[in-house]
């Protein structure tokens, strides 16, 4: 008689939004981001929220927020395994690409919406699969 299996709901791991936003702002650096762009990568919070969060006084981070740091995270980890050069990595998100219709994947990702960041990270995962 087949034993019945107990399935256990966890909760998800919490997120400590002031190191996720630490490691956010430690990315826009390499990448030679300005501010604004940053803030619309971020879902354009207030200015004050986002000078706050850069200054690392994260009250409150919203959970879309979190969703875009973790696409931009993965955006940089995946360059980061397509390319030995961390400047060359650091570089690409700046060069233009066709699969973005010319735009640079930067601009793509500062047209607003979160599903541009997913765009840029399922474009960079596909080309990572050989080495996943």
């Amino acid at each position: 008689m087949p034993v019945a299996q107990s399935h256990v709901l966890t909760a998800p791991p919490r997120i400590d939004p002031v190191a996720a936003l630490q490691g956010f702002f430690h990315i826009m650096d390499a990448w030679h981001v300005t501010a604004e762009e940053a803030r619309i990568i971020l879902g354009t919070p207030a200015e004050r929220t986002f000078y706050a969060w850069r200054a690392g006084n994260a009250v409150r981070v919203p959970a879309d927020t979190l969703r875009r740091i973790g696409y931009v995270a993965g955006i940089y980890k995946a360059l980061q395994i397509l390319y030995a050069d961390p400047h060359l990595a650091d570089g690409w998100v700046k060069r233009p690409n066709r699969a973005f219709g010319g735009q640079t994947p930067l601009q793509r990702m500062c047209a607003g919406d979160v599903t541009d960041l997913a765009a840029v990270r399922d474009y960079l995962d596909a080309a990572r699969a050989p080495w996943s």
